[in-house]
């Protein structure tokens, strides 16, 4: 499992860690039942506190995500990854709620936004 953190970044470690978990899982990287390192090698890994992951980990498995089983390690659990793309969905109009009201303001057309958009999205792959 490849995370990168970027030390740098005004997102909290913790949360770096849980987004890339989320978009393995999203790419396919990750299949349910997958293992996925302990919270000691992991942070040894990532040099980075025990305390980090264990928090990560934790949010992860609130969402339903992963799993521990005692003695065996820790796993993938998660029987539906459109549980993760509704929540990206859901953010992604919480935003667009922002957006169409700074449209609105600036007199400026949707045709505008959605070239806006273009150049700005990522490409897909």
């Amino acid at each position: 499992m490849d995370i990168f953190l970027q030390l740098r970044s005004k997102v909290p470690m913790y949360e770096q860690i849980v987004t890339q978990v989320k978009q393995h899982i999203m790419t396919g990287r990750l299949k349910d039942g997958d293992p996925i390192p302990s919270m000691r090698t992991l942070a040894k890994t990532l040099q980075v506190s025990v305390i980090t992951v264990q928090k990560a980990y934790e949010e992860l498995q609130r969402a339903g995500l992963i799993e521990s089983l005692a003695g065996r390690g820790t796993f993938i659990r998660v029987a539906d990854a459109n549980n993760i793309k509704q929540e990206y969905l859901n953010a992604i109009a919480e935003h667009m709620g922002k957006i169409t009201e700074l449209a609105k303001e600036g007199g400026i057309s949707i045709d505008e936004v959605i070239d806006l958009f273009k150049k700005q999205r990522p490409s897909s792959g």
